[in-house]
């Protein structure tokens, strides 16, 4: 796979995940957030198993289990931290905060346990979006701070960063369908318990089904599929930066699939989050047969 076509990868996951929120507006009311997660992951994890043993694919000799549960743990504490940071503190300072830190803290774990110091260019970029996200959620009228939301989405964001990070560390050596494959069918064994604790009677719905097909086959199979390809070439920081895809496609499709409105600041914030994107593109273009997009190495 070209490295140009590296971060392209990435970009189509976060606008695959961007249909999430507009999927669940969709979805059953009695169904809870926390068990449309769930189940997310479980139809997720069933789809890419079968896919890898259909492809002949999944090898586990010599299989890092260390990095593997480590992965598998993020992913699996990432979906309540996140959506019990909604339900806390709202969708807007809750998205915001998980979303928003992913990148700072990716950076600083690549900083800390591979001794790569994020580029100048990635700084500006990931700047650029984060402002652009904050921007672009003040057009939510529901913000409430809530301490214990916020910790709970800083948790997400730092499941997220880790679950990048480490999963890098995997398709390097494996293929990104094993990867995927084996870590989001232990994620959803880990997470299995919430489909006996909260009422799953909506899955009975096709209306349920189509959702939990849809959370699960695309935005969980192949858009992880899809990011474990692109951090192929592409490092976990800058990764995560291009992620931010995925509240910026939120936003457009609540625009023209929900009927709801932007105002100036948050058409402000669409602008640069699609500047800080295309920069940290741009970057990784140039920077190709050197150092992975938006990486210096530390001297």
């Amino acid at each position: 796979m070209s490295v140009k076509i590296a971060p392209f990868y990435i970009l189509l996951a976060g606008v695959l995940w961007g249909t999430t929120g507009t999927t669940q507006a969709f979805a059953p009311e009695n169904a809870h957030p926390i068990a449309i997660g769930a189940a997310r992951l479980a139809a997720g994890g069933l789809f890419l198993f079968c896919l890898v043993l259909m492809a002949g694919k999944l090898d586990l000799k010599n299989w890092p289990i260390k990095n593997t549960i480590m992965a598998s743990l993020c992913m699996a504490l990432y979906q309540p931290l996140f959506f019990s940071a909604v339900t806390f503190t709202g969708v807007a300072i809750g998205t915001v905060t998980a979303i928003g830190s992913a990148p700072v803290l990716s950076g600083f774990l690549e900083w800390m346990y591979l001794k790569k110091r994020p580029s100048v260019i990635w700084w500006w970029s990931t700047s650029m979006s984060i402002f652009g996200c904050v921007l672009l959620f003040m057009n939510k009228s529901s913000v409430h701070m809530d301490p214990a939301g916020l910790l709970m989405a800083l948790g997400a964001g730092l499941t997220f960063a880790g679950y990048t990070l480490v999963s890098r560390g995997l398709v390097e050596n494996y293929s990104s369908l094993s990867v995927v494959a084996v870590v989001f069918t232990l994620s959803a064994i880990l997470l299995s318990p919430f489909l006996f604790i909260f009422d799953m009677s909506w899955l009975a719905s096709v209306r349920g089904v189509t959702v939990s097909l849809h959370l699960g086959i695309l935005t969980t199979g192949i858009a992880y599929f899809l990011f474990s390809k692109g951090l192929v070439h592409v490092s976990s920081s800058a990764a995560v930066t291009l992620a931010l895809a995925e509240p910026l496609t939120a936003a457009l499709l609540g625009v023209f699939l929900l009927g709801e409105s932007l105002n100036m600041t948050s058409w402000l914030g669409v602008f640069l989050l699609l500047l800080g994107i295309g920069v940290l593109i741009g970057s990784s273009k140039a920077s190709e047969g050197n150092l992975e997009p938006g990486v210096v190495e530390k001297h």
